[in-house]
């Protein structure tokens, strides 16, 4: 069929609307934050045309339209997840460890499961059909050390047309002999990788060396060749998430300024790097992400769930830094990104500094975009973005239907969403303008990712 003979496929969304275009210094910010109290978003193809309000937009709809009403919901961006580990699901509320046991008692037993195809497909549809029913829509996500687990997650995305950034673990030391790569096994897998599904569809390949004390300097130089040799791969890592990981930094590359400067000195800060955490870091550390233009993705339901610190969002901000937010499963407890935005909400409280509900909004959606350099593409309605959105229901329950009665302004219902909501507030999902979660017609069982 040729490109003259493709049907075109308009659609337009009626609700109140609320997106981003910057990111909002508070509530009252009209230049970050556009909010549309009946508003109308127009898609063609998948890609967004046009959003404003409906009465001025609704005469100029061409006939073959589909007119859909959502009045009485709000629609947003897909939320956008800069940190999880899909291989952990099965882990995910294993209390009673700090960091370092935690990664030897639970996650290590759990990624050696991963080199069977079947388990790793199994576990991958799994979890990103429970990202699309909590409503992310895109996702930086973390596999193990086998090329299986990388395949997984791609298909899995790929079927849903979703857009994912994923990578086989770099990991080549300090770990268990049966989940250590080599610097040249490494380097080879993740080529081939890349070569397989580096911007097929929506996928994008994400180098991925698991943090600093796992990997030897030469695996790090890998990393750093090819984020070098491919320019519009993502880097994803983790930095200074505990006291006791930042020690061992210390121990296993002593002749390094911090932990930070391990990664500065292999090549692995600019943008489109990605570190999670950044918890324990200097006055040095936070102005080099500045300079480099590296971001954070800040997992507060994990640092909190390990007793591993609170992430100072104030002074990342105040000294130029991104930062966008992480579910970071399976040390995080929850794949809703409003449970996450909830508990940063509370972290930055506990250190005396206030996230307007507005600002939460923007980290869990174009904040994240622009930490993964995709701000072109996603994170909110500007005409020629891709047509990621939810419909989040202020009516899910019976609390947050009461309390959004009694709302007075727009960061009220936010507040409301942000702290009463969870995967029932979110009504539907859409990637590229399909409906790939509609609350309505959920069977659990078919989210399962178990054939039969």
């Amino acid at each position: 069929m040729g490109a003259s003979d493709q049907q075109t496929t308009r659609q337009a969304i009626r609700a109140s609307i609320l997106h981003c275009t910057d990111d909002p210094l508070g509530d009252e910010n009209s230049d970050a934050a556009e909010y549309i109290e009946d508003g109308l978003l127009v898609i063609e193809n998948g890609y967004i045309t046009n959003v404003g309000a409906a009465q001025g937009l609704m005469q100029n709809l061409p006939q073959d339209s589909a007119l859909i009403d959502y009045r009485g919901k709000l629609v947003v961006p897909g939320f956008i997840d800069t940190h999880t580990h899909f291989v952990q699901t099965d882990i995910i509320a294993s209390s009673g460890r700090r960091l370092l046991d935690w990664l030897n008692e639970y996650t290590y037993p759990a990624e050696r499961k991963f080199s069977d195809p079947e388990h790793s497909r199994v576990v991958a549809a799994f979890f990103i059909n429970e990202l699309l029913r909590n409503g992310t829509t895109t996702a930086l996500v973390m596999g193990t050390v086998h090329e299986t687990s990388a395949d997984a997650i791609f298909n899995a995305a790929e079927r849903k047309g979703m857009r994912i950034a994923a990578g086989q673990v770099m990991m080549d030391r300090n770990c268990p002999e049966d989940l250590r790569d080599t610097p040249e096994t490494a380097c080879e897998n993740s080529e081939a990788l890349i070569d397989r599904w580096h911007k097929k569809g929506r996928l994008q390949y994400a180098v991925s060396p698991r943090f600093a004390p796992t990997s030897t300097p030469e695996q790090l130089e890998v990393a750093g060749e090819l984020i070098r040799t491919h320019e519009d791969l993502i880097l994803q890592t983790h930095l200074a998430e505990n006291e006791d990981e930042v020690a061992w930094v210390r121990e296993v590359y002593p002749g390094h300024r911090s932990y930070l400067d391990v990664y500065d000195k292999f090549g692995l800060l600019r943008e489109r790097s990605v570190l999670a955490h950044g918890i324990w870091l200097d006055d040095t550390d936070v102005a080099r992400l500045s300079a480099t233009g590296a971001a954070i993705a800040h997992c507060p339901t994990c640092n909190l769930f390990m007793g591993s610190g609170l992430l100072d969002v104030g002074k990342m901000r105040s000294a130029g830094v991104l930062v966008a937010l992480g579910t970071d499963i399976g040390g995080g407890t929850s794949f809703c990104m409003l449970d996450v935005m909830h508990e940063a909400y509370k972290a930055a409280q506990l250190l005396g500094q206030y996230l307007s509900p507005m600002r939460i909004f923007y980290m869990a959606t174009l904040a994240g975009a622009r930490a993964m350099g995709l701000d072109d593409r996603i994170g909110n309605f500007l005409p020629g973005k891709e047509a990621d959105f939810l419909v989040l229901d202020p009516q899910a329950t019976t609390l947050l239907k009461r309390r959004m009665a009694h709302a007075n302004s727009l960061a009220e219902i936010l507040s409301a969403f942000m702290i009463l909501g969870d995967d029932r507030v979110v009504a539907k999902t859409y990637v590229m303008g399909q409906l790939v979660h509609d609350r309505m017609d959920t069977d659990d069982s078919a989210l399962s990712g178990i054939p039969g």
